[in-house]
């Protein structure tokens, strides 16, 4: 770990690594935004640093000069301690150094040779931030791989628990005691794998994709870290859960007038839009403490019940990418809490403004592709959960209604709901259940309600 140099003036001060959430401990600069001698104002970005779980920014405390980098682009700093000497004084500001060249940036780890060595062999190569398929591995996590002479392939091979699959402290401590025997199985794979053409496993794995052939007219886009990390993460979600999904078309039609009727009183208010979201999420909490085991996650031959409900909400980025902030204990909020959480959480995601911690911990997620304007979709679970939710656009139907004078046909808003599930552990009739009561809640929803 790299041992930033503190250096003091009189009139400078240090801008220190922030604490980003009580499971983070260091975070790794990524791209100096601002060089030495470059005049910044407050809250100004002056430098972009990633954690295990998301990439922040840290902006500086007040206007100044930028007199002194005390860290370079990859090295792993500690929460607390010094990056930079910021000038605050006009006098220190004059005799600011001229701007020097942008520190190189950290070259991603390169793509593997073709022809693969065995694991003992393989030990001794450098581990990249990313694997060769694009996997990030925490500073942490190479660290304590370096100290246990874990290579490359045995490293890709350790499944990971945390977000995006990420392998974290844990999962690489746990498989420490079980090694010996997981590491052979590893090299055996890996020398059966050198001997046969790549398209052709054994071990269940998908086949690798062959070399696209790029033409003249073709343009080539290298995906960012955060598309690698979704990449991979949806790949591994495939390959470890059987994927079933069942749809319900439900009857909102209270709720969209609801929100009709209350939603330019709330936004005046409360100085915010209400969306369809918070009742979404609503009903979802209601249907989790009727149908508890869909609350769940698989640890090998386990099941772990979860006693907290914690929502993730999809996101869409500016970017083009996706992010799923956490509303923690949603059971406890009411409607109201649920409408600030989800607002609060999904503005400061696309504007790169979350901490870590409000990336983790989630139990089930939802997601709304109503937004893109379809009418219903198949989503990715996201690991280690078993279920997700995704709900559709609302669109207005003639639907038959059951009345006591007999059947008529009505306009109504509807909507399907797709439920995706593990079948591992959660099987049709749960599945079924639970999406269909989902619906029963939303069609249920008190056009009269208060917020």
């Amino acid at each position: 770990m790299h041992d930033c140099k503190t250096e003091k003036a009189m009139s400078q001060i240090e801008i220190l690594m922030p604490k980003m959430g009580e499971s983070v401990t260091e975070a790794t600069i990524i791209k100096w935004v601002k060089n030495e001698g470059d005049k910044v104002k407050a809250d100004e970005t002056i430098v972009e640093i990633a954690t295990d779980k998301v990439d922040s920014e840290i902006p500086a405390p007040s206007d100044g000069v930028l007199v002194k980098k005390l860290c370079k682009e990859g090295d792993i700093i500690p929460v607390g301690k010094p990056i930079a000497m910021l000038s605050t004084g006009a006098m220190v500001e004059a005799s600011a150094p001229a701007p020097a060249a942008p520190a190189p940036e950290v070259k991603k780890a390169s793509a593997a040779p073709a022809a693969v060595k065995v694991a003992a062999a393989e030990s001794n190569e450098p581990i990249g931030r990313f694997s060769t398929n694009g996997k990030f591995y925490s500073p942490l996590v190479r660290s304590i791989a370096k100290q246990e002479g874990i290579g490359v392939v045995e490293l890709e091979n350790i499944q990971g628990s945390g977000k995006e699959g990420r392998v974290t402290k844990n999962d690489i401590l746990s498989y420490l005691p079980n090694r010996n025997n997981k590491a052979a199985q590893v090299a055996q794979t890996v020398l059966v794998e050198t001997e046969r053409p790549a398209q052709v496993k054994t071990n269940g794995a998908a086949p690798q994709a062959k070399p696209l052939v790029v033409g003249p007219n073709d343009e080539v886009i290298e995906m960012d870290r955060m598309r690698k990390l979704i990449a991979d993460h949806m790949v591994m979600s495939k390959h470890v859960a059987p994927h079933v999904t069942s749809y319900v078309e439900a009857d909102v039609t209270n709720m969209v007038l609801w929100r009709e009727k209350i939603k330019g009183s709330f936004e005046k208010r409360e100085g915010e839009k209400i969306t369809f979201t918070p009742v979404f999420i609503e009903a979802v909490v209601k249907t989790i403490k009727d149908f508890p085991l869909i609350n769940v996650s698989v640890d090998g031959t386990r099941i772990i019940r979860h006693k907290d409900i914690n929502i993730g909400m999809a996101v869409a980025l500016p970017t083009g990418n996706l992010i799923v902030p956490v509303i923690r204990a949603a059971d406890q909020k009411n409607l109201l809490g649920l409408t600030k959480s989800v607002n609060d959480l999904a503005n400061r995601a696309r504007i790169n403004k979350l901490v870590p911690d409000e990336t983790s911990g989630g139990t089930f997620t939802l997601t709304n592709v109503g937004s893109f304007g379809n009418v219903m979709g198949t989503p990715i679970i996201n690991q280690p959960q078993v279920a997700i939710l995704a709900t559709g656009a609302i669109k207005k139907k003639p639907v038959v209604i059951e009345t006591p004078q007999g059947d008529v046909i009505a306009i109504r808003h509807m909507m399907f709901l797709s439920l995706s599930y593990d079948h591992r552990v959660v099987d049709g009739a749960l599945g079924g259940r639970f999406v269909r009561k989902v619906a029963d809640y939303l069609e249920a929803f008190d056009i009269n309600c208060t917020i």
